[in-house]
């Protein structure tokens, strides 16, 4: 009964089983080497992306909001100046103003 000399078949079955050892602990490494090139990568595009002062899509998106929000209120404002000046137009100039409650505002 052969036991396993050098040059017989458990030497070649023990070669095998420690080299699928390796190829597995390469592939360990390389998935480990691979998570490690992909946060540096991230931390270089983020790094890259505050120098050039970029913005986030939703830091965008909210400005963007903002603006439209404020173009609305400028828009009622012109609005509701422009209906005070007919108002203040259609007196004579000797009458007085109509006292009255104040309109009330909208404080968003």
């Amino acid at each position: 009964m052969d036991t396993g000399s050098e040059s017989g078949p458990g030497r070649r079955g023990r070669f095998f089983d420690d080299l699928a050892g390796m190829a597995g602990g390469a592939f360990s490494v390389m998935a480990g080497l691979r998570s490690e090139m992909e946060a540096m990568a991230k931390s270089q595009v983020e790094t890259i992306v505050q120098r050039l002062e970029l913005v986030r899509r939703e830091d965008l998106d909210a400005a963007l909001e903002v603006a439209r929000r404020a173009r609305e209120e400028s828009a009622a404002l012109a609005e509701r100046v422009a209906q005070l000046e007919a108002k203040l137009a259609a007196r004579t100039p000797g009458e007085a103003p109509k006292p009255g409650p104040l309109p009330e505002q909208d404080i968003g």
